[in-house]
């Protein structure tokens, strides 16, 4: 256990990606007292990944390189390779940060400022998250998307726990499985048992990254894990979680109106058929000008969103029922030492 009452550890779960050494690149540029040790959670499913993937990352560290262990996290998740980071760490704090994300300057200074000003009953500090966005035109949906970190509480891509804090929690919910909800989930847990959390000064960017155009369709499985939110946290969770509700009843309706009309039309029913159809027509269209009225309105960009709109409400709908049957029974989160 480090000595210092502000020593901290930086805990990196990562898929191996192109960013990755962009982040310790700048982790290892920053001023500041430097953390005592970094640990890396290579969370890449096979067994086989080659490790020489991680030869790169690794040299950007310099004299940090001999502060690293680098952990395989075994493909379960961030949550379960920040809880592999968590049981290595033995110092006072233990910081998390993402794997697409890069610190500031002077973070460590500030890091260690923020923990050094944090109260007895402080149990986490958050980072203040940056996300750029390009200038001359209006942000697509995926950069608006990305942006909502800045606004978001509690989200691991910067955040420091009292590591005895998280080890008394359980750590992070493993049975969120995606970069979703897990953050939200712990601090609600951890602010449940007494301790607060702070918003710190320290500043980490977070650019948009690459990703495919069909990655809003994909993200709709995000609908399970707001189920199992719900049976956790109550029926008022995203409340408690300073979180958008979201458009789920939205989506739940569309879907129902939708199926409705091809029951209908294949009942031989044609003109109760053409009013629910309508009604799915609709309700399709207004979510997509929704999406397309504050984007750059690119002819890519607006098929795109015409295309998801259509998609996303019935796979909204499927995860959001296949979750609430999933964890139904779920039991509370008490952690696991595996």
């Amino acid at each position: 256990m480090s000595e210092s009452p502000t020593g901290y550890a930086v805990v990196v779960p990562t898929l191996v990606r192109d960013t990755l050494a962009d982040c310790l690149a700048a982790l290892a540029a920053s001023t500041g007292p430097g953390p005592d040790a970094i640990v890396l959670v290579d969370d890449r499913p096979g067994p086989d990944d080659d490790p020489a993937a991680l030869e790169h990352p690794l040299s950007v560290l310099g004299d940090l390189r001999d502060r690293t262990v680098v952990l395989r996290g075994g493909g379960r998740g961030p949550a379960a390779a920040r809880n592999t980071g968590m049981r290595a760490v033995t110092s006072p704090w233990t910081a998390f940060l993402d794997d697409d994300v890069q610190v500031g300057p002077h973070w460590c200074a500030e890091l260690t400022r923020d923990l050094a000003e944090a109260a007895p009953d402080t149990g986490a500090v958050q980072g203040v998250i940056a996300v750029p966005l390009p200038g001359g035109r209006r942000p697509t949906d995926r950069e608006r998307g990305t942006a909502g970190l800045a606004r978001a509480p509690w989200t691991a891509a910067d955040m420091a726990y009292r590591t005895d804090v998280l080890k008394e929690a359980g750590g992070f919910d493993e049975r969120f499985t995606r970069a979703f909800r897990e953050d939200a989930d712990l601090a609600l847990r951890v602010l449940g048992a007494g301790w607060r959390i702070r918003r710190g000064r320290r500043t980490t960017r977070h650019p948009v990254g690459p990703a495919s155009r069909w990655a809003s369709l994909t993200e709709q499985r995000g609908n399970a894990d707001d189920a199992l939110m719900r049976h956790l946290h109550g029926p008022d969770w995203w409340a408690k979680a300073v979180a958008s509700r979201g458009r789920i009843r939205r989506h739940a309706a569309i879907t129902a109106a939708g199926l409705a009309a091809l029951a209908l039309a294949a009942a031989g029913r044609p003109r109760a058929a053409a009013v629910t159809g309508a009604g799915w027509a609709v309700g399709t269209g207004e979510f997509a000008w929704a999406r397309i009225v504050p984007g750059p309105r690119t002819r890519e960009e607006v098929v795109t969103m015409l295309v998801t709109s259509v998609l996303i409400p019935p796979a909204a709908t499927w995860y959001r029922l296949t979750g609430l049957w999933r964890y139904r029974g779920a039991p509370y989160w008490r952690g696991t030492s595996a």
